[in-house]
């Protein structure tokens, strides 16, 4: 137990079966949805407590649209990121591992990965924390170690792990990975009792990593090697070589190394967890790990419920009142609201799915929109103009940058505001007010330490987010991009 463990936080999800709370640019795990830290957050706190070895700082690998949220998080919560590893294109866990064991072993040293989807919730750390020990017995032997999920019931929406042969008190041998079975089937491997649910979290050397999907998916391990070696530093990330991992072939974990490795002897060892653990799939199970009241109503927000039993009740914006309901799922927020049968919340999907079909923003962003230098939201809009509270960070600072179709009046609510427009700079507090014309270069900044509130009202042909041209930008963002 000598070696780091290097924690390794898989961010990739966009949780599309929480509509509308869980939205692509700002999906589940950046959202607080058990506890008042989000998913993200207590993911990376999970081995704070661990002893027994070094932890290094949490590695992440997320897409690049979500950067900014990772870091800012990973800041917020006082854990920093040792590294923010960015995926040009999704490609699945095997590539997204294959990358970060490249990363931790680029210092010279073979650390022990600890693997972790970001989106997870466990209730009992006490329970984890001593899986944890068990799997570093055996990953420091050379094994690859997954852990299996003690299942509570027959549950359908999960692949299984079947245990073999005893290694020890808790681990076993991997014997086979097992699909979503239906209910009968789901039934008999409960009463078996050899079958746990697939968590999805794993742990092993990088080094060891690095030979196995080398040995048994060398096209993935040569494309990330090469996506790898041409990448850089940007700010707090590192952009590996988007052509070399766009052409790299997308594979799990599971199907590119665990099992052709299971069938090998012990070579593979599941450790069983019994840990009060979530992934939070669908609102279902949200329900389910939230406190709940005497009729099992789960509540959020500002909620009013009357002969009402079973229901997930989440209030964003507004006063949510339920009369008379039973195992329902409703969740308002400011743009969007949703009501569905509980037992059927998997089937949220379908919503997304007829958003991206109607070209609907909805799928995608939340109101409220988060950038690096803080937020903006949409107040009102209607045909050539649009109204926007922005949100500015202290110390924050937007790009320098043009529009070629629309003007902008700026109104300081609150705070202080530095203002670039084309040759002059200036300072407006509250109640002040500023013009800037169609075709202007201009800057906001927060030069001050409390948070810069802004209405912006913005006018002309065409008010979209890709009318940006950048000139300067301390986030190195291209025009247009968020």
């Amino acid at each position: 137990m000598s070696q780091k463990l290097q924690p390794v936080i898989l961010s990739g999800g966009a949780g599309t079966r929480l509509w509308p709370l869980s939205r692509r640019a700002f999906p589940k795990q950046f959202h607080n949805l058990v506890g008042e830290l989000s998913l993200l957050q207590a993911t990376a706190a999970r081995c704070d407590g661990l002893n027994g070895c070094e932890v290094a700082a949490p590695m992440v690998v997320c897409n690049e649209a979500h950067r900014f949220l990772v870091a800012d998080q990973l800041m917020q919560s006082g854990r920093p990121a040792g590294d923010i590893l960015l995926e040009p294109v999704g490609r699945n866990t095997a590539p997204a591992l294959t990358l970060a064991a490249l990363r931790a072993r680029a210092g010279g040293e073979d650390p022990i990965l600890l693997v972790m989807p970001a989106d997870h919730v466990i209730a009992d750390q006490a329970a984890f924390e001593q899986a944890l020990l068990e799997g570093l017995r055996h990953a420091g032997q050379g094994r690859v170690v997954t852990f299996g999920i003690v299942p509570d019931g027959p549950h359908t929406g999960y692949g299984y792990i079947r245990r073999g042969e005893a290694l020890g008190e808790a681990a076993a041998r991997l014997d086979g990975f097992v699909e979503k079975p239906d209910r009968a089937t789901a039934e008999r491997y409960l009463a078996e009792g050899r079958y746990l649910w697939n968590s999805g979290i794993f742990m092993l050397g990088a080094g060891r990593w690095l030979e196995l999907v080398r040995r048994f998916a060398p096209e993935m391990r040569a494309a990330v090697q090469r996506a790898h070696d041409g990448g850089q530093a940007d700010l707090d990330f590192f952009r590996v070589d988007a052509e070399a991992f766009a052409d790299c072939p997308s594979d799990s974990i599971d199907y590119a190394v665990m099992e052709p490795l299971s069938r090998e002897g012990d070579a593979c060892v599941v450790v069983p967890l019994d840990a009060g653990w979530s992934d939070i799939g669908a609102w279902e199970a949200l329900w389910a790990v939230s406190e709940q009241d005497e009729q099992g109503n789960a509540v959020h927000g500002d909620v009013f419920a009357h002969d009402a039993h079973g229901n997930l009740l989440y209030a964003q914006s507004r006063m949510l009142a339920a009369v008379g309901v039973r195992d329902l799922v409703v969740v308002e927020t400011p743009d969007a609201v949703l009501v569905a049968d509980k037992s059927r919340a998997q089937e949220v999907k379908r919503v997304t799915e007829y958003l991206d079909e109607q070209a609907r923003g909805e799928s995608e962003f939340h109101r409220c929109v988060h950038r690096p230098w803080g937020s903006f939201e949409g107040v009102d809009q209607g045909p050539r103009f649009q109204v926007k509270r922005l949100t500015v960070k202290p110390g924050a600072t937007l790009s320098l940058q043009m529009h070629h179709h629309r003007a902008e009046h700026w109104i300081v609510v609150s705070g202080t505001a530095r203002v670039t427009c084309d040759d002059k700079t200036f300072l407006l507090t509250e109640n002040q007010s500023t013009y800037i014309p169609i075709g202007a270069r201009h800057r906001l900044e927060n030069p001050g330490t409390v948070p810069l509130e802004i209405i912006e009202v913005q006018s002309g042909t065409y008010l979209g987010e890709d009318d940006i041209v950048r000139f300067e930008d301390v986030y190195n963002r291209d025009s247009g991009s968020a």
